[in-house]
């Protein structure tokens, strides 16, 4: 036995959330899990403040700052992420000064017109201020930045989120950023700063109009009349969040909105998540409305339809601990029920202090199918057993779960090595979908495909990872600034 010369420690091994042994996530993959999983609201075992202080964490301990950049680029415009792009794009203007792509790069980020608002109010109130009694003004990159991407928008787009009631305005950011007006926005923009620009041709306004006619039934089905024959110029989440509103106020109107709704542009346009689904689904399913329910089973269906047909034989295993009570399970359920439905030599696997099989039927519809998996019994998470639990050799196991395992208190990572050895399987890869970003990891980086975020683009770069298991990283990297 060695006395002085001990057998080297892994570094990458930490405590979690729950107090269990896991392995630490670089700072890489950490922000992106980060980027592509928080909607910067409160989660089971971390507050929004958490997210927003770690974040600038993370981007201090990453010495390239392009790869932050190009992360919150890929995260808005890829996964339709908002307000932790925000966060980011703020901290980047903070931390990041004299480099030239910083300009190009707020351009990017901004998608909507209202990103630009965001993010100047991200930066304004946490960044503004005085610094040694002197007041610290807005970069001249950020500036740039934004105002160049004033150029993206028309006078509709423009008069559509003005942001009036906000503390930035949308008229606070010309007079800060000064754009330089271009053929699409010159008379939108003349228009603002004279407080003339109106928003006479969206759905919101007709709507407000409506309610202060003398025949206000009548004003209200006329208007969701025009905003249903705008056709494909709709605007999809307004869409979906207004079925109920349709189906009260204009129920003639209502196949014609339900048409749209299974519409494969505006689904794929609009970077839709398929949770949003399942949340419409939910909410209005007291409406007992048959072709609603259809449509909205076939319009997930749709936003989900770039799952891969993965080769061999696949295990699925949903995490139905306490801790993914809420979105996590709602998001995992669905998620399982696409992949079993895709994949026709596939079985899943439910876990929380113990593991079992579920026996599912693959011709039922994927909402039925995630309902059956979507019960949280509220347990405690053992990774363990899901590898005491198979009984076949796998060539890939997919796991789903915010990654907060504790029972035992040691990394399940012997456990899936007995596994393999078990069942002669030493190819068996785990794909791991964190589904929230405390982040660790329950295997050490180098033997786990790590995967993050909401969106079936996912499902894109699950084809790639059997060849490069960096490969979510490798993708952001080849975004251009």
């Amino acid at each position: 036995m060695s006395r002085f010369n001990q057998t080297k420690k892994d570094s990458t091994l930490t405590v979690n959330v729950a107090g269990g042994e896991a392995y630490k996530e670089s700072a890489e993959l950490e922000l992106v899990s980060t980027l592509l999983t928080s909607f910067v609201n409160d989660q089971y075992y971390k507050k929004a403040e958490d997210t927003i202080n770690n974040v600038d964490q993370l981007i201090d301990q990453i010495a390239d700052k392009t790869f932050v950049a190009k992360a919150a680029i890929y995260a808005r415009n890829e996964f339709g992420m908002r307000s932790i792009s925000h966060l980011v794009a703020a901290s980047i203007a903070n931390k990041v000064r004299g480099e030239e792509w910083t300009k190009r790069f707020f351009n990017r980020v901004v998608r909507r017109v209202d990103d630009i608002t965001e993010i100047l109010s991200v930066y304004m109130s946490k960044y503004t201020g005085t610094k040694n009694g002197k007041q610290r003004p807005i970069p001249n990159s950020l500036k740039k930045g934004l105002a160049t991407a004033f150029g993206k928008f028309d006078e509709y787009q423009l008069a559509k989120y003005q942001a009036k009631d906000k503390e930035v305005s949308l008229v606070d950011a010309v007079n800060l950023l000064h754009p330089v007006p271009n053929e699409r926005n010159r008379q939108a923009l003349q228009k603002l700063v004279k407080d003339e620009l109106r928003c006479t041709e969206t759905w919101n306004s007709k709507l407000s109009e409506a309610g202060k006619a003398d025949d206000k039934e009548a004003a209200k089905k006329q208007a969701w009349r025009e905003f249903i024959n705008k056709g494909e110029k709709i605007e999809y989440f307004a869409l979906l969040r207004n079925l109920r509103n349709i189906h009260d106020q204009a129920p003639a109107e209502l196949t014609g909105a339900l048409n749209l709704l299974v519409n494969e542009n505006l689904i794929k346009k609009s970077l839709v998540l398929p949770f949003r689904f399942q949340t419409a689904y939910d909410e209005l399913s007291d409406l007992r409305c048959r072709n609603m329910m259809i449509a909205l089973s076939k319009a997930a269906e749709i936003s989900m339809n770039n799952v891969p047909k993965l080769p061999g034989r696949t295990l699925i295993v949903v995490d139905i601990s306490g801790s993914m009570y809420g979105k996590p399970i709602k998001i995992a359920s669905l998620f399982a029920s696409v992949i079993y439905k895709a994949n026709d030599d596939s079985e899943v696997m439910t876990f929380d202090r113990t593991a079992r099989y579920v026996s599912l039927n693959p011709l039922t519809d994927v909402f039925t199918m995630a309902s059956e998996l979507n019960r949280c019994p509220g347990g405690s998470t053992d990774f363990h057993s899901i590898f005491k639990a198979a009984d076949k050799a796998y060539d890939r196991i997919i796991i789903l779960s915010d990654m907060q395992g504790w029972v035992g208190y040691s990394s399940p990572a012997g456990s899936f090595r007995e596994y393999k050895k078990k069942f002669n399987c030493p190819e068996c890869k785990i794909y791991s979908f964190n589904l929230n970003d405390y982040g660790t990891l329950m295997f050490p980086e180098r033997n786990v495909y790590a995967l993050a975020g909401f969106s079936d683009k996912i499902f894109d770069i699950m084809g790639l990872l059997e060849q490069d298991k960096q490969a979510l990283i490798h993708k952001i990297k080849q975004v251009e600034l």
